[in-house]
């Protein structure tokens, strides 16, 4: 009886998975690098390169070592429920915004 995660292919499948990552690791540590090297004239172009770069490789981190790739249904299923979340507590703070307890004052 042989797993289907431990035959020779799917190890095979996996390593090469790990390598196309480190690879795509490697260049954008070595794109980052070679940007310290450009001069943008505003530091908003600095920094939005700086963050593109870092994004793409958290998220090939992420979608590969974190299996969250594989795991697309499970991840749509919890970030539904953290946005229901969100929305819910941003309305009970802009409800109970203005409505101080009774018998207090208020510090201006």
């Amino acid at each position: 009886m042989s797993d289907e995660h431990s035959s020779p292919e799917a190890i095979a499948a996996i390593k090469k998975k790990y390598w196309i990552v480190f690879g795509v690791l490697m260049g954008g540590t070595v794109l980052t690098v070679l940007m310290y090297k450009v001069y943008f004239e505003q530091m908003w172009i600095t920094v939005s390169v700086a963050l593109v770069i870092a994004t793409f490789k958290a998220g090939c981190v992420g979608a590969i070592f974190m299996h969250l790739w594989d795991e697309k249904k499970t991840v749509y299923k919890i970030l539904t429920c953290t946005v229901f979340f969100l929305i819910g507590l941003m309305w009970l703070t802009i409800w109970a915004m203005h409505d101080h307890p009774k018998f207090t004052t208020l510090v201006q």
